[in-house]
This record gives structure tokens, sequence and C-alpha cells, in this order.
């Protein structure tokens, strides 16, 4: 009985050490397949093999959008020295440069030059429907260049 419980708990761990593997098909319907939960509520990008994530998420009464640098998994906020992130959007098939600026937070204690969050305003951003796009930026040394995203 005690061999049972203590075989159980150790498939248990196991499972639960490599629940977030290497691979990078996290789709739907696929065999091992997680997903993470942006925690403002935005949209995740995956950079590189589960190595960074960023959090995009879009005001439209405002005409904001916000990205956020995360972790693999989601949890924690990663600060980069860039003063700005770059993407084109592409709402209605027409390419649109967008630079998101690096924000400041007194609460957090991020400043410019050391922050996980960053802006840009824009009125199309205000009634532009679901437009794909893509994204550019370098996290402590690692470029992902033209990481493509779907913003609803």
């Amino acid at each position: 009985m005690k061999s049972t419980r203590l075989l159980l708990a150790l498939v248990a761990t196991v499972l639960l050490t490599v629940s977030c593997s290497k691979s990078s098909d996290h789709g739907p319907g696929h065999a091992g397949a997680h997903a993470h939960t942006a925690p403002h509520g935005g949209i995740l990008v995956e950079l590189g093999e589960h190595a960074y994530n960023l959090e995009l998420l879009r005001d439209p009464a405002t005409g904001k959008l916000t990205v956020w640098v995360l972790d693999g998994h989601a949890e924690n906020f990663v600060r980069i020295a860039s003063p700005s992130i770059e993407l084109v959007a592409m709402p209605a098939g027409q390419f649109t440069p967008v630079s998101l600026k690096a924000m400041a937070n007194t609460v957090t204690g991020e400043t410019v030059g050391n922050t996980s969050q960053f802006e840009a305003q824009a009125d199309w951003l205000k009634t532009a429907g679901e437009f794909a796009g893509i994204v550019t930026v370098e996290i402590k040394g690692s470029k992902f260049e033209k990481i493509s995203f779907v913003l609803p």
C-alpha cells in the first residue's frame, strides 16, 4: 500500500515537472498541450521555445494598445531596457507601423529603460476590427523578429 502511494506521488511529480515541455505546439487538441492565462485578459504571443510571452491588450474606447513582456509561463513580468517595441499591424490589409513606448510605473518601480510595459495610442485602434500583425522585440540579448499575432 505504501509503495503504491509512493509510486503515484512519484508519477504525479514527474508529470507536473514535465508538463511545460520544450514543445512549442500548444494548439487545441494536441497531446500534452497546455495554455497560459494572460494576466490582463489580453492575448499571449509566445516568443522562442517557451522563453517569453508578450501580452497584447487593446482598449477600443481609448484607442490604446498595451504590451507587457512576460516570462515563458506568463506569470512574471520581465523588465527590458528597450525604449520601445515596434510592431506592424495590418488593419483592413493596410500595413500600419506602431511604436509602443516604454512606460514608467511608480507602483512597481519600473522606469523607462527598465520596464515590462509598453503603450501606444491611435484613433484607428478604436474602430479596427480583428487584425493581424508582426512584432519585433529584444529581451535580455535575444532578438525575436517578425513574430506574428492576431488581435481580436
